[in-house]
């Protein structure tokens, strides 16, 4: 049983996608101090409540690391997605993974979460990936730059994680939650940030 669950999950400095066109596609993962990829047992999950909107979706992936959000999006449908890494290697290393996947709609921005936030023009998101380092306490103001900025469709899906240790934090006043679960030291959250003014 014990070697069956091992054969099951992603091997060393591998990432698996879990479902869709590149159903169990073994991924590079960058060597980047801190890099933390999101488990398969928690994306299983939040695919599972974004179903009914990945078709079709336009995603943002911030502090896309190893790009297992915005893969496993476009994996299950998602048209597009722009995965924004500040690491060159990380970067480098997603890159390199979109080419093995031929991943047409997925765009790679080496740059600062923050400085996109802050000139992002005219683009619009369905789906925002937010899972920055948990030490860095980034949440609340990556939340906040969302709310005021012109990137969100009305109803827009914000899928956020964090450390599950740390008290929880307040979001925009229209954002809704809609189901929060904890996995090991992770709580993650799905919500809905309501239509644009």
């Amino acid at each position: 049983m014990a070697k069956r669950n091992a054969e099951k999950k992603s091997q060393p400095g591998r990432l698996r996608i879990v479902a869709g066109n590149w159903r169990s596609r073994l991924l590079e993962i960058a060597d980047v101090p801190g890099l933390r990829p999101t488990s398969a047992r928690i994306r299983e999950t939040l695919f599972n409540w974004l179903a009914a909107r990945l078709p079709g979706a336009r995603c943002l992936d911030l502090f896309a690391g190893t790009g297992a959000l915005g893969l496993e999006a476009l994996s299950r449908g998602a048209a597009a997605c722009t995965l924004v890494e500040n690491s060159a290697t990380a970067a480098a290393t997603l890159r390199n993974n979109i080419v093995a996947l031929q991943a047409n709609g997925a765009t790679v921005l080496e740059m600062d979460a923050f400085r996109f936030l802050q000139q992002s023009g005219d683009r619009q998101f369905d789906i925002v990936f937010l899972d920055p380092p948990f030490a860095a306490d980034l949440q609340p103001d990556l939340c906040r730059l969302l709310q005021e900025g012109s990137m969100l469709a009305d109803n827009a899906r914000i899928y956020i994680e964090e450390d599950r240790s740390q008290p929880g934090f307040e979001l925009p006043e229209q954002w809704q939650v809609l189901k929060t679960k904890n996995a090991g030291n992770v709580r993650y959250t799905l919500v809905d940030a309501g239509k644009n003014d």
